[in-house]
């Protein structure tokens, strides 16, 4: 098999990071993560082609448009692309979703009048729902790290407060996707709107962001089973970037 060269090389790994963007909107995970990325191929010419794959042939088409359009978007921006290619494979919806993707007819032109749903308000609340997961994550390590700090206490907790690493980088990035302050001084536990928790407020909110932050993790881990079963490749984690 002929090598690639240097640069299709690099352009592989500039897609790979390209889709590392695109986020699953219900899981909060890429699809790279995922192993969403069934295949990629890039050429010498500027070329891309991605085929996508889900964990069943049923999950919610506007979900999975979500991803595919997002995977195009994101590799359309790369500097050096002339022609990007995003495909859904095994999906119910498969040929009515490559068609849109393929004319760049927009979740409204690809569905029609089944397009009930808008799309940003449908991401909104989502990224709500991950700042929520990633703001107790944060938090509850905060407190296995100094065990002698009590739940009330974490409604003065601010962001500089926070140990440098992933897991504070992650709730700066949702942070930052609905709108909130990623500045020092800025109070962690807020909600979508930025306003704080109070009296006995303070667990009830860490106890229903625990809450969503399992059924995220949860939810996850159920459609990696399911996508390792459906593609009879349990030994494979994802494709080589």
């Amino acid at each position: 098999m002929t090598a690639n060269s240097p640069r299709t090389d690099s352009r592989r790994a500039d897609v790979w990071r390209a889709l590392d963007t695109v986020i699953d909107p219900e899981l909060d995970e890429p699809v790279t993560d995922l192993d969403f990325v069934a295949s990629l191929a890039v050429s010498d010419d500027g070329d891309v082609a991605v085929h996508l794959r889900l964990p069943t042939s049923f999950c919610a088409p506007n979900f999975a448009y979500l991803m595919a359009s997002d995977a195009k978007t994101a590799l359309s921006e790369l500097d050096w692309t002339r022609s990007v290619s995003v495909a859904l494979d095994d999906h119910h919806d498969s040929a009515i979703i490559n068609a849109g993707l393929a004319t760049d007819a927009g979740y409204r032109g690809t569905f029609g009048h089944e397009a009930e749903d808008d799309l940003e308000e449908l991401r909104t609340i989502f990224r709500r729902k991950a700042h929520v997961a990633a703001m107790e994550r944060s938090l509850t390590a905060l407190m296995s790290a100094h065990p002698w700090r009590s739940p009330q206490e974490m409604a003065t907790v601010v962001l500089g407060d926070l140990p440098p690493g992933r897991t504070t980088d992650e709730l700066l990035d949702r942070r930052s996707a609905i709108g909130l302050s990623t500045r020092p001084d800025a109070p962690v536990m807020v909600d979508h709107l930025g306003a704080g928790y109070v009296g006995l407020d303070v667990q009830l909110a860490l106890r229903r962001a625990r809450s969503t932050r399992i059924s995220i993790e949860g939810n996850a881990h159920f459609c990696r089973g399911l996508l390792r079963t459906r593609y009879d490749d349990p030994d494979r984690t994802t494709i080589s970037a």
